[in-house]
């Protein structure tokens, strides 16, 4: 072998290694995302640049309530007629088939949706949006990073015990948010991170709350 050809070997070697190596990171450990709505208004404005930790993939630690996480875009919204109070779970039914496709689509992300929100409940939670506020197991929910004036209703999942390994979510802009009164409950193997950390804008830099 030619040592222009080794050479070039070589870097293609140092290459596929850099790139498996990214993969990883941005997959178990955490990469950076952009706003792109308004659902999470105040707390986190359209094209703030957010760091997200994934290293829950690694752990399985379980996010808590008041987490802002991300989590993959269910496949449809229930409305008022084919609501379930006692099944208040999302639906995914595009699953990728294939290790290819799967790989493209779980891992590159390439057509991937996903979701902004707060977690309000956890599993064995019973759930009620009534008069405008949360109730969580007959308590009303205290929620000092919602606006004085902001107020919670729901057509759809209104009164309901969160699932084993499912959380519920909603969006900090409550009037403004597709989530989980409309979605249903988020299982945890759909959550792909929690929120940490905004580097830009530099007025705003620091840990998200």
């Amino acid at each position: 072998m030619s040592d222009n050809m080794r050479n070039i070997l070589e870097w293609i070697y140092c290459i596929v290694i850099a790139l498996v190596v990214a993969l990883l990171f941005r997959y178990f450990i955490g990469t950076p995302t952009i706003v792109k709505q308004r659902s999470m208004y105040p707390t986190l404005q359209e094209n703030e640049r957010l760091i997200l930790n994934r290293t829950a993939r690694i752990h399985h630690k379980k996010p808590k309530t008041g987490d802002i996480i991300t989590f993959e875009a269910p496949t449809k919204a229930y409305s008022e007629m084919d609501v379930n109070q006692n099944s208040p779970v999302a639906i995914y039914e595009n699953e990728p088939k294939g290790v290819f496709r799967k790989f493209c689509y779980y891992v590159l992300e390439f057509t991937k949706k996903s979701y902004i929100k707060r977690v309000v409940a956890t599993e064995g939670q019973h759930v009620e949006i009534k008069n405008n506020h949360v109730y969580i197991n007959g308590v009303e929910l205290a929620e000092e990073y919602l606006p004085k004036d902001m107020v919670t209703v729901s057509n759809v999942f209104n009164d309901f015990i969160v699932p084993e390994g499912y959380i519920f979510a909603m969006g900090d802009n409550r009037t403004k948010s597709t989530d989980c009164r409309e979605l249903g409950c988020i299982p945890l193997n759909k959550v792909e991170s929690i929120v940490v950390f905004r580097f830009w804008p530099f007025s705003n830099f620091g840990k998200v709350n």
